[in-house]
Parts: structure tokens; C-alpha cells; sequence
């Protein structure tokens, strides 16, 4: 019978846990208590509270019926004032197990002030009189997006923690505000008193531009006529699906891994192994979305400060949306339920926060054989584990793919809501494109950045990196054709900080020194970087010196348990130089050693009519393709067979 919609949470029963099950609901709510307990009776607001993942020999010794300390690692604030208190705590033990102050960090902008920010702004004398200049007079139908500031010394907003905010309106209740966009009105709010400290109106001076007046909505009452002839296209798997969930454990085509979500990151994967014969054997311990950083062109007043970290400034993982039965996924679904703590320390329920379905993805291999007129086909099919987020005006859909090659893939698909500035019709700045009359979207990027924790045949691998060589004409190349590869063993940190190169075919190869193929050579995975972008934003720029991990598409560091994020723990805000270029510049080892992958890739977005009033879904991602792993092609295995549910048409 198929798995319709059955859904179950992340986490696990408190007697069947595994290491890495995250939190559940009465451990996030027994963290809370216990933090509140142990820092005293001032009131605390709870940006995180996460599984503090067990040390990896742990994980890897551990059986079931073992016992379990479950731990907590944890971010906390005061209100009124910036600072936080990280650290981590057993909640087998009831006790604090380490806890350090840090003053001048700023937590996340929470998903439970988004409103709060937007409501003082709405109510301030100073905004109120920006917006009557340029003809809006009912504040009910001003809409304020809470956009992180970044860091740049103006004076009067040291010491604070700050929202930078870009406002619009709606004609009606369900009108889409995006195509009204309420243009050089820049206000800057203190989101732990709720203060707006300033109202910037770039055009006080001067006539400003007028607000778009054009309606472009996207609802399906509001499109007008929708398409017609569009029969039912019906995913039906009557055998139900080929993989199984335990817990977190999901399994299929030789495949296992543990599922995991967290408030930051949002979906992860874990200890993914795959099983030939009666060995099963590690790929990947840990792999996520680890950061992502949207940069904006623009230097126009307001404009500029747009460079906004989503993950490290708001949390994918928080924003995650509570996906639908027939419309997010097709076929014989399993969803996962994932628990996130709100900023009172209460657990927060995402329902269908987690997407599980097998897709069919066209012929595995084929080959007809002409003298005897004899064809085999066997058509492929992939694992496919979702999650979506919608972070502000855009929605970042996150695909991991299994395959029964052996591959497994990363694919973000990019949708939602340009977003859009006013413009004088006909006359977009240079940075930006119009989309609509008086309606403008800016050229911007969006960088990712994934933490590959690698694992090829157990932990102790080494990094390749791979390039085509055409030797000179001459002995080695006489007929002008010869061409070849060759391999560099990446040692330290510093030579690993690489950037693609189309020029040379340029990947990467993550190999086990100690394992051999079939044919004598080191198993391995190859990166196939195919989407990095080149960065724009001046690595000295006050936005650059925080996200210098764009820098590089590719990063290697050994193993530590405290480097999590490309960007540095605490993004929001944050000072220059942190994450990657800090820890990379020890030069660290990374020969035959527990590496990790920072792979950086994304989509350059100079913006399109055809993206607006919602931007229909652009990609990007990357490949891990087994490159030596195995003896032979693993998908020789699949049965032949005919879709006996098709039929011509």
C-alpha cells in the first residue's frame, strides 16, 4: 500500500534515540527550563537550542540499547540589549556543560520580531510623513520587510542591533505589495528595544519617484483566466515506494542515511553510506547548506547595504514552510516533522517540514547492439529529500538526490518574489532591470555555500584537484590533438582555496589513500562544480570582509567540531575575516586526514521581465559522482522491465 502523506517527527522516543536524532519538543522544552534555571531570573530570549551532535567515534561505537547523553547546544540572549551566551548542556544530567559570554555579538533577527519591527515602523511620526509625500496615507496597507543591516559604522548605530527595512503597499488586502514598492524610504530600527532610530528619505530634498500604481498579482482569483487543456499528469506507484523510514534512518537502492533538520541550516544528512554485497561503506558523515549570502549591485543610497546572509542572519531552517500533499511533491510521499524552538523557548512544530519521494529521471544506460539488433535499456530513478524556506519575497527550495549510480546531487531551486524598486518608467539605474512599468528588480547573486564533511571509505581521505594539460606541439602531441589530465594532491589549506576553471575542465577528487579499486587506484568522489559563480562584491568592502568565503569556490579544512559556519558563528552584523579565511589561514594538513569540503556555488541574477510577479523556479547545484569508487558501473544491476502504464498517445 503507497505511503499517501504519512508523516512522522525528525526527532525520536526517548528510548529509541540515536546520536544524531535531533531535538525533540520535551527536550527543547526541558533545554529552555533548565537554561532558565541555571543563568538566573532575568528573563531570556532562545535564538538556539540544537542537538550538540555526539563526537564521531561515539556515533560509530554506538548501538542501540547503549546508553545516551543527550546534549544541547544552546544561544541565548538578554533583551534590551545585544550580546549572547553560547554554550552546551546535558539533558541527561541536568547541568550546564560549558557556557561562554560573548558582548559584542548580535543573535539573529527572529522570525517572531519580522512583525514587531514592521508594526514601529509603521507607527513612527518620521515614516508616516516619507510616505504621505509620496501619496500613501493608509498605513494599514504599508508593508515593512525586516532586512539585516550589516555593519557600517554610520554614527548612531553602534552598540545596537538592527533591522534596515524597505517598505511597500498594496491597493487592496490580497494585492501584491511587491509591484508598489515605496522607493528611497530607508528605516532603521533597534529590534531589542523596537526603537527606530532613523527614518532615511533619500529624496527629502527633491521630488521622489513616484510610487508604481500597476497591479501585478500572482494569486489564481486575481491572474485572471488560467490556461485550459492541461490533463492530469499522475505519479502512481501501486506497489507503493522502494525506500523505507526507521526513525531517521531512510534506505533505498543500497543507500542509507540519517535525516536531520536543525533552526539554522534546516535539512541535513547524515553518516550516508552506501552497501555493495554485504559491505556498506561510508561516503559523506554530514552534509548541509551551511550559509548562503545574497549580494545586491546597487550603490544607490539604502541600496548598498543590501548583502544578506539568509541562513546565518535568519535561519533556513525556522523559515522551513509545511509542505503540501500534491502540490510541493508528487507521487507516494513520507513526510518528516521537525521541531524548532520559538524565541521563548517553547518548541515550535513544523509539520511536513521534510519531503521523501522516488522520481523517475529518464534512461540509466542504453545500448543497441546493430549486428544483432538487440537493445538494453534500464530507466533511472532518484531519491529526491526536500525541504523549503521562505525567507522574506523568496522561496529557496532545497533538493538532495540519491541515485542508483552511485551520485548523489545538491539542487536549490530559486522561486518567489523579486525584489523590487520604483523606478521613473522607462528609466531603470543601470543596476537594475524593469520588470514592469515603474517596477525595477537590481542584478544580484546568490551564493551558497555547502559543508561537505567527507567520509570516502572511512575518515582518513585527501584531496585531488584535477586539469586537462595539451602538451606543446611536438614528440608528445605531433597530430595537435593530444590532451590529458593531471593531479595535484592538495596538502594544506592555503593551496586548497581553489576557484573553478572551465579552461583546464577543472574538478576535485576526494580520494581514501588506503582503499584500491579494481583497478589498483585510490576510491574516491569527484566535486563537479557546476554552477560557481564569480564574485562581485570587492573583498574589502565593508560587505566583502564578512563574507569572504565567496571568494573561493572550493575550501578544504581538517575536521573541528567548532567550525560549522563559512561565515563564522555569528553572522548577524558580524566584523570581518571570520569563518573560512580565519581558520584557513593556519594551514592546516589535510593529507590522508578527516577533511571537509566548503563548496561554494550559486545563480548571478541580472533580472528578467519573465521573473516578475513571481519568479519562476532558476537552479543551481553541484554534483558528488563517484570516480573510481567502484569497480564497475553499480546500475548494471537494475532489472529490465516496461512501464506497463504506458501507452501511446
Amino acid at each position: 500500500m503507497a505511503i499517501s502523506s504519512e508523516s512522522t517527527p525528525v526527532g525520536a522516543a526517548a528510548d529509541t534515540f540515536h546520536p544524531l536524532d535531533p531535538l525533540g519538543p520535551e527536550e527543547i522544552r526541558a533545554a529552555a527550563a533548565l537554561l532558565r534555571e541555571a543563568l538566573g531570573p532575568e528573563p531570556l530570549r532562545f535564538e538556539r537550542l540544537v542537538l550538540e551532535e555526539p563526537d564521531k567515534d561515539t556515533v560509530r561505537d554506538w548501538e542501540p540499547g547503549h546508553p545516551l547523553d543527550r546534549r544541547v547546544r544552546f544561544v541565548v540572549s538578554r533583551p534590551g540589549g545585544i550580546g549572547v551566551t553560547l554554550g552546551a548542556l546535558s539533558l541527561t544530567e541536568r547541568r550546564i556543560l560549558s557556557s561562554e559570554h560573548r558582548p559584542d555579538a548580535r543573535p539573529m533577527i527572529m522570525l517572531e520580531e519580522f512583525m514587531a519591527i514592521e508594526d514601529a515602523v509603521k507607527a513612527d511620526p518620521a515614516f508616516i510623513k516619507a510616505c504621505a509625500r509620496r501619496g500613501v496615507e493608509d498605513m494599514s496597507l504599508v508593508c515593512v520587510d525586516p532586512w539585516s543591516a550589516g555593519r557600517f559604522d554610520v554614527p548612531g548605530e553602534e552598540g545596537r542591533r538592527l533591522s534596515h527595512t524597505f517598505a511597500w503597499v498594496r491597493t487592496h488586502p490580497r494585492d501584491n505589495f511587491y509591484a508598489h514598492p515605496i522607493e528611497g524610504v530607508n528605516a532603521v530600527v533597534d529590534v531589542d528595544t523596537m526603537e527606530v532610530i532613523r527614518v532615511d528619505d533619500h529624496y527629502a530634498d527633491r521630488e521622489p519617484v513616484p510610487v508604481p500604481r500597476g497591479e501585478s498579482n500572482y494569486e489564481a482569483d486575481l491572474v485572471g483566466a488560467t490556461r485550459t487543456g492541461i490533463k492530469p499528469l499522475d505519479v502512481v506507484q501501486s506497489d507503493g515506494p522502494s525506500f523505507t523510514v526507521e526513525g531517521n534512518l531512510l534506505r533505498w537502492q543500497g543507500w542509507d542515511v540519517r535525516i536531520g533538520f536543525n533552526a539554522r541550516e534546516g535539512l541535513t544528512l547524515h553518516t550516508l553510506g552506501y552497501t555493495e554485497g554485504d559491505e556498506r561503506r561510508p561516503v559523506l558523515y554530514r552534509a548541509s547548506l551551511a550559509e548562503m549570502v545574497v549580494p545586491y549591485g546597487s550603490p544607490a543610497p539604502g541600496h548598498y547595504r543590501k548583502n544578506v546572509f539568509d541562513i546565518g542572519e535568519y535561519g533556513l531552517g525556522k523559515l522551513a514552510n509545511s509542505l503540501t500533499l500534491g502540490c510541493d511533491c508528487l507521487g507516494a510521499i513520507r513526510y518528516l516533522d521537525a521541531y524548532v524552538n520559538g524565541v521563548d523557548g517553547e518548541p515550535i512544530e513544523i509539520a511536513n517540514a521534510i519531503c521523501i519521494h522516488e522520481e523517475d529521471n529518464g534512461i540509466a544506460w542504453k545500448h543497441w547492439d546493430f549486428r544483432t539488433d538487440h537493445t538494453e535499456v534500464r530507466r533511472l530513478r532518484r531519491l529526491v529529500i526536500s525541504s523549503i524556506s521562505t525567507v522574506g519575497n523568496y522561496e529557496y527550495a532545497s533538493y538532495w538526490y540519491l541515485y542508483q549510480t552511485g551520485t548523489v546531487e545538491f539542487e536549490m531551486k530559486a522561486t518567489g518574489i523579486i525584489n523590487t524598486v520604483a523606478c521613473e518608467p522607462g528609466n531603470p539605474s543601470p543596476f537594475a532591470n524593469e520588470v514592469a512599468p515603474g517596477v525595477a528588480g537590481q542584478i544580484h547573486q546568490h551564493l551558497f555555500c555547502a559543508r561537505l564533511d567527507m567520509d570516502v571509505d572511512g575518515p582518513d581521505n585527501a584531496v585531488m584537484e584535477y586539469n586537462v594539460v595539451v602538451p606543446p606541439e611536438g614528440p608528445e602531441n605531433p597530430y595537435g590533438n593530444a590532451f590529458r589530465e593531471e593531479a595535484t594532491l592538495l596538502e594544506t589549506e592555503r593551496v586548497a582555496q581553489r576557484r573553478a576553471n572551465s579552461e583546464t575542465m577543472r574538478y576535485w577528487k576526494v580520494v581514501n589513500r588506503q582503499r584500491r579499486n579494481g583497478v589498483g587506484q585510490p576510491t574516491g568522489f569527484k566535486l563537479e562544480a557546476t554552477n560557481p559563480v564569480t564574485p562581485y562584491t570587492h573583498p574589502q568592502s565593508r560587505s566583502g570582509q564578512r563574507g569572504g568565503f565567496i571568494q573561493n569556490h572550493m575550501w578544504v579544512t581538517p575536521f573541528n567540531a567548532e567550525e560549522r559556519y563559512p561565515a563564522g558563528e555569528f553572522v548577524n552584523q558580524s566584523g570581518p575575516g571570520q569563518g573560512l579565511p580565519e581558520w584557513t589561514s593556519a594551514d592546516r594538513n589535510l593529507v590522508d586526514t578527516d577533511v571537509v569540503l566548503w563548496h561554494v556555488f550559486g545563480l548571478h541574477h541580472p533580472v528578467r521581465p519573465e521573473d516578475y510577479p513571481v519568479q519562476p523556479c532558476v537552479t543551481c547545484g553541484f554534483r558528488l559522482m563517484p570516480s573510481g569508487f567502484f569497480d564497475r558501473n553499480p546500475a548494471i544491476t537494475l532489472p529490465p522491465g516496461r512501464n506497463a502504464a504506458s501507452c501511446c498517445a
